[in-house]
């Protein structure tokens, strides 16, 4: 496979890979790839598998955790790095610091909270994690979803999420054939492996959270502390949404920068 890659800062740099989510692409980490470099960091942030035009397996079982691990493994290169995800991209640097920690210099995670902090909000009988996440099943159902989707459904799932970006961009970076398929596979390949393996993280942590997130709840962000053993930094943003590195990504910009510097 052959992966869409954005880079910049020097080469010698420390490496800083920036994982994004659905339904988003490397571009929208352009504002912390520049700041990044100008640090003096190797700033690396990929279209990641099924985003990626010439990385799309067929197969369901193609888009199992373990296989967007190696991805972002291979991309970082041989030596240690700071990893930083987003939504889906935060849940795959959660996997990178539990089972590779002597590859991660540090994690910050970006709205998705630990996988077991979140299954657990799922599972709460009297949390409403379960509703904000039922349009993972409608994810998940093939076919029904991609018609639906491409029909203006996706159009009016970023609006009603607050979504700060180019939307036409989005649905029509999707719209290619097979590209949609591609990256509901992430959804529909998720399993029980998103929270075997994963214990506690011992690698510093930064995780980012807002109050106006539509997808994830304050249950899971607040018990994410549980497991986490290494130096642990928890940041809530009042007022914004679940699109932290575009609605403010000043703000995300000078929380990262800082995490990275103090280890």
């Amino acid at each position: 496979m052959r992966f869409d890659v954005l880079t910049a800062g020097p080469e010698d740099g420390e490496v800083v890979l920036l994982l994004h989510g659905f339904p988003q692409s490397a571009t929208m980490w352009r504002p912390q790839l520049e700041a990044l470099a100008g640090t003096g960091y190797r700033a690396v942030a990929f279209d990641q598998r099924g985003y990626s035009p010439r990385a799309r397996p067929p197969e369901v079982k193609d888009y199992k955790i373990d296989r967007l691990v190696e991805d972002a493994l291979a991309v970082a290169g041989d030596e240690p790095f700071h990893v930083v995800g987003h939504d889906f991209g935060a849940m795959v640097a959660w996997h990178l610091a539990a089972k590779h920690p002597d590859r991660i210099r540090t994690l910050t995670a970006i709205s998705v909270p630990h996988p077991l902090a979140f299954a657990t909000a799922l599972a709460s009988p009297s949390g409403d994690q379960r509703q904000r996440s039922a349009y993972i099943s409608f994810f998940r159902t093939e076919d029904l979803a991609e018609e639906l989707l491409l029909a203006g459904g996706l159009t009016a799932m970023l609006m009603a999420s607050g979504y700060p970006g180019d939307i036409p961009e989005r649905v029509q970076a999707l719209s290619e054939p097979g590209a949609l398929t591609a990256v509901l596979n992430w959804y529909r390949a998720a399993g029980f492996d998103l929270v075997r393996g994963v214990g506690s993280i011992t690698v510093p942590t930064l995780y980012v959270w807002s109050t106006d997130d539509v997808a994830l709840g304050r249950e899971g962000a607040e018990a994410t502390a549980r497991h986490v053993d290494g130096p642990y930094r928890f940041e809530i943003l009042d007022g914004v949404s679940h699109w932290i590195p575009e609605e403010v990504p000043d703000v995300l910009t000078r929380l990262l920068i800082e995490h990275l510097k103090a280890q």
